[in-house]
């Protein structure tokens, strides 16, 4: 579904144990530019290696565990930034689903849920089935 959305290459990292040298390798050695980390700390050394120098890695989650080692002197040697990223405000969502409409960006909904089928959605997502955003509509 991805290469139909137009991707020009796909790395399954379930698959790939290392995906961050594979994206390496599809970049040409180079690095890609940004990452955006929802693993966490079970993820973050192949998020490293898959960064060109001084690119950044956004972390954004901490599905693959909360704590564990942190490879410094990679992060060092390769000038990387990582920046940790909270979800914003309610007026911050309202901004962004403004600008999204705005900007003629279409997200790719999995399944949307009513507010009071929460734990269906929930369960739904802890199944790993989804493809793209899990809604809630209320």
């Amino acid at each position: 579904r991805l290469a139909a959305m137009g991707a020009d290459h796909l790395i399954n990292y379930k698959a790939d144990e290392s995906w961050g040298v594979t994206a390496r390798r599809l970049t040409g050695g180079r690095g890609v530019d940004h990452v955006v980390e929802i693993g966490g700390a079970g993820t973050l050394t192949q998020s490293i290696a898959a960064t060109r120098l001084q690119g950044n890695i956004a972390l954004i989650g901490v599905l693959a565990g909360f704590a564990g080692n942190v490879p410094t002197a990679a992060i060092m040697a390769g000038n990387v930034r990582i920046n940790g990223l909270t979800v914003g405000s309610r007026v911050q969502q309202i901004a962004m689903v403004r600008a999204i409409e705005a900007n003629g960006i279409k997200p790719v909904i999995d399944r949307s849920f009513a507010l009071n089928a929460i734990a269906a959605a929930f369960r739904h997502q802890a199944s790993g089935a989804h493809f793209g955003k899990i809604c809630l509509e209320w």
